[in-house]
């Protein structure tokens, strides 16, 4: 028998079976994990979907981006701006302040309930707006609070000011050239709801329009998304949102309060 020819040849069988194994074992024998041999359009696709369920979670109880779709806030805040809304800010136990800037759901104070849409497109536009990529649900308005709850908040004085509980605020936030408000008011907040104004008198949409609707223009403390805290873009106006000492003299509302509703 000719053993030399027996040793010098090989299955064909096996060379398929060692290059298989060649490509699943490294040099020092160790095999190589399973992700590496997962196809890159794969993992992308993972990385992304990961990254965006996570800046979902992120928006939807953190911090939220928010588009401004109008010049109701300027100059404060211009159009297209996208600010992010802390939704932490009054979680635990805090309240809206006076000259606080926040987001609210303006169901059942500035608009009334509409019917739902189509649900996938209604879905899609909140994943979208939830990422600051597109505008707000026409029910989420952006102001600034003027009065809390048990406060008298009148305009105007004599010299043409808007007063909260009879002190006289110096609105540096407004737009220059504006009025405090073209309309006379004076009213007071009841418990757990906000009288809230746009920084741009003139072009603003807010508490006073809403002065002869249910609720009297006031917004329900339980339906502010959060403060806006900063505007995230454009990158030239990055910056945290200026603070106001406008309402630092007004004294807190008496305990008795100033009585209920609208007063003339």
């Amino acid at each position: 028998m000719d053993t030399e020819a027996q040793h010098t040849e090989r299955d064909p069988s096996s060379d398929t079976e060692d290059g298989s194994r060649s490509a699943r074992v490294s040099e020092d024998g160790r095999s190589t994990p399973s992700w590496r041999r997962t196809p890159s359009w794969r993992r992308t696709a993972f990385v992304g979907g990961a990254c965006v369920a996570f800046l979902l979670l992120l928006s939807h109880f953190v911090l939220q981006p928010f588009l401004i779709p109008s010049g109701s806030m300027e100059p404060t805040l211009q159009v297209g701006d996208r600010i992010l809304v802390n939704k932490l800010a009054y979680r635990f136990g805090n309240e809206p302040g006076r000259g606080d800037v926040v987001v609210f759901d303006g169901t059942g104070s500035f608009v009334r309930e509409q019917p739902r849409g189509n649900p996938v497109t209604g879905l899609l536009h909140d994943g979208a707006a939830a990422l600051g990529l597109a505008e707000p649900d026409e029910t989420d308005f952006v102001k600034r609070v003027i009065g809390i709850g048990g406060d008298r908040v009148v305009c105007c004085d004599s010299n043409g000011r808007l007063t909260v509980n009879g002190v006289p605020v110096e609105e540096r936030y407004v737009m220059l050239g504006d009025r405090p408000s073209s309309v006379p008011f004076d009213i007071v907040v009841p418990p757990g709801r906000l009288w809230v104004m746009g920084d741009h008198r003139s072009q603003s949409s807010d508490s006073r329009d809403h002065l002869g609707n249910p609720g009297g223009g006031m917004v329900p403390v339980d339906r502010v998304v959060g403060r806006a805290d900063w505007i995230a873009w454009p990158f030239d106006r990055w910056s945290t949102l200026p603070g106001t000492e406008a309402f630092d003299a007004v004294p807190a509302a008496p305990a008795g309060g100033h009585g209920a509703g609208p007063h003339g």
